[in-house]
């Protein structure tokens, strides 16, 4: 009975690590295809000639380095903009023990049930009489306010369990609210700050449809826009366009696994310390 469960757990691992790696190794083979490959209808081939030109027509003809920089000047001034501000809502929810503390925790979680589609026309009126359409503020200011509501969740949940006894000695050598905040309260909340880096930095990554709605000019597209370089009025070249997305992947997955390990104990952090 024991070899059972242990060969039942090891089967439902397999199965989860084939359907969560197989489209990624399926992309990556789509992308070394050619179009005759791809449209042949055999999803499980693999590529007869690979096609590495298909990286360097994506990175040239898709304006990967452009659309790469405006990706990560938009994410990391979003990621930096929800840590700073996530963190001071949940240290004032959770250390300064206000009767409204509740209330206002209530009103961010409401802020999770909004769904993004929403909001779209109210933005696009205010967005035009405040002359930011089509500029990088459209797209961090709605990214801020959408990645903040889960961001003050996760770590209300953990700063809510650090003992009130380390603040108290840090009042009587003459810390101030603002020393606590940076010198005690953050460097104990490494954990969750770094799973909320993760989730921000993975949902405006791959964000298309603000980015669609808000910006124009292609001086200012991000990454998702690239996949469009290939496709004209009589040809779609799907070699290309499979190079251009693992090329556009590549830095989320990389991230991923250069943090995994503190993603996964901030995850379990909050879980139990909430």
């Amino acid at each position: 009975m024991v070899n059972f469960k242990k060969w039942a757990v090891y089967l439902l691992i397999a199965v989860l690590c084939v359907t969560q790696l197989y489209p990624l190794f399926w992309l990556l083979t789509y992308s070394l295809k050619t179009n005759e490959e791809i449209l042949s209808g055999d999803f499980f081939a693999l590529p007869k000639h690979p096609i590495w030109e298909n990286y360097s027509q994506a990175y040239k003809s898709g304006h990967y380095i452009q659309y790469l920089t405006n990706s990560i000047l938009v994410t990391v001034t979003t990621m930096l903009c929800v840590i700073l501000f996530s963190s001071m809502v949940a240290f004032a929810i959770t250390r300064f023990r206000f009767k409204y503390g509740n209330l206002v925790m209530l009103i961010f979680l409401i802020g999770l049930m909004i769904p993004l589609q929403a909001t779209l026309l109210p933005l696009m009126v205010v967005f035009k009489n405040m002359h930011l359409l089509d500029t990088r503020w459209a797209l961090i200011l709605p990214y801020i306010a959408f990645s903040t509501p889960i961001a003050v969740f996760l770590l209300s949940g953990f700063m809510k369990a650090i003992p009130h006894e380390i603040e108290e000695s840090a009042v009587i050598d003459g810390a101030s609210v603002y020393r606590i905040f940076r010198s005690i309260i953050i460097p104990i909340s490494i954990p969750p700050v770094m799973t909320v880096c993760i989730l921000t930095f993975i949902n405006i990554w791959n964000e298309y449809i603000l980015a669609a709605t808000f910006i124009s000019s292609t001086d200012l597209k991000t990454l998702p826009f690239g996949v469009y370089s290939f496709v004209s009025q009589y040809q779609v070249n799907y070699g290309n366009i499979g190079a251009f997305l693992v090329m556009g992947a590549a830095p989320v997955i990389l991230l991923y696994f250069i943090l995994s390990e503190k993603i996964t104990k901030g995850m379990v952090a909050g879980a139990v310390k909430g």
